[in-house]
């Protein structure tokens, strides 16, 4: 209970921060009572995995008691203050954040549209860089599916999209297979999850999103991955409530739409650390391939990486 109160409170504080306008980085001395800052020199990551939650912008998450997780591990882990999805809506961030294309390029998928000739792209994307990887899909009915089905929606999902990319079919999976291979010790490179339509936040609530990660995220970090110190974990949101349709966000400071939590978590993020360098969905393909070292693909290259702020 203590640990939970303290926590807590160092959440409402990087909040309270985030308000008065801090810049730059901040490593907090917080005690490592979570599963960041266990170890004080960044290892060699050879695993990374994003988790994709729904539109909410960052004052809705931090700091909101219908999110005690969430806010635990803000002050146990990093949060990235200045964080910005790309556009609005859904489609777009998927497509660009794996991609790099820029949000000029991503208007085919502004109507948030199912894979199709029209709806597609041939770009190059992190899943096919040459590293393992997979798309774990929560309620996803077969693998690569391209067709909305119940509380999935094929929208969330990036890989359908990328008409050059092989493996589709092999390696976009329903969820229930990442508790397989992290029994079995086979977690991919990169793994992008996505939660479905409840639990994603898209249509539950905020309460509901935050249990969920509550119930699920704990299975990544006890795992030997993680464990051993090979994994970073990174929690985001597609883009922020509200917004239209075709908005650049990736650098606008002055919509509230614009601007998403992302939470980092390594065994070498300092426990309550915070930077409020200006990052996006490009920053974090390009902080994905370069702990995984490969080529930072389009706008990957044009805005910072997260590595230095936190640690990794």
């Amino acid at each position: 209970m203590r640990r939970t109160i303290l926590a807590s409170a160092a959440a409402g504080l990087l909040a309270l921060g985030c308000v008065a306008g801090v810049s730059g980085s901040r490593q907090t001395a917080v005690a490592a009572t979570g599963p960041c800052g266990t170890v004080t020199t960044a290892p060699h990551y050879s695993h990374v995995v994003w988790i994709w939650m729904e539109n909410h912008s960052f004052s809705d998450i931090i700091g909101n008691s219908q999110a005690p997780y969430i806010n635990s591990l803000a002050g146990e882990c990093g949060l990235a203050t200045n964080y910005h999805n790309l556009s609005h809506p859904s489609l777009p961030n998927y497509v660009g954040a794996t991609s790099g294309l820029a949000v000029s390029s991503l208007s085919p998928f502004d109507s948030d549209c199912n894979p199709s000739k029209r709806c597609s792209t041939s770009a190059a994307s992190i899943f096919g860089q040459g590293e393992s990887w997979k798309a774990y899909e929560e309620s996803m009915p077969s693998n690569c599916d391209k067709s909305n089905s119940g509380e999935y929606a094929v929208r969330h999902n990036p890989p359908p999209y990328f008409t050059s990319l092989s493996g589709c079919s092999t390696f976009d999976v329903p969820y229930t297979q990442l508790a397989s291979d992290l029994s079995a010790g086979t977690l991919p490179a990169f793994s992008f999850v996505t939660p479905n339509l409840i639990d994603d936040m898209h249509d539950g609530t905020i309460a509901q999103g935050d249990s969920w990660l509550s119930s699920n995220l704990p299975k990544i970090l006890n795992s030997s991955e993680y464990q051993s110190g090979t994994t970073a974990v990174f929690i985001t949101w597609d883009e922020g409530s509200g917004g239209s349709t075709g908005e650049n966000c990736a650098s606008n400071t002055s919509d509230n739409s614009c601007k998403v939590a992302t939470l980092v978590i390594s065994p070498s993020t300092v426990a309550g650390s915070t930077s409020a360098t200006l990052f996006n969905h490009y920053s974090l393909l390009g902080t994905a391939e370069q702990l995984l070292g490969l080529p930072a693909l389009g706008q990957a290259s044009a805005f910072p990486t997260m590595t230095s702020a936190f640690n990794l």
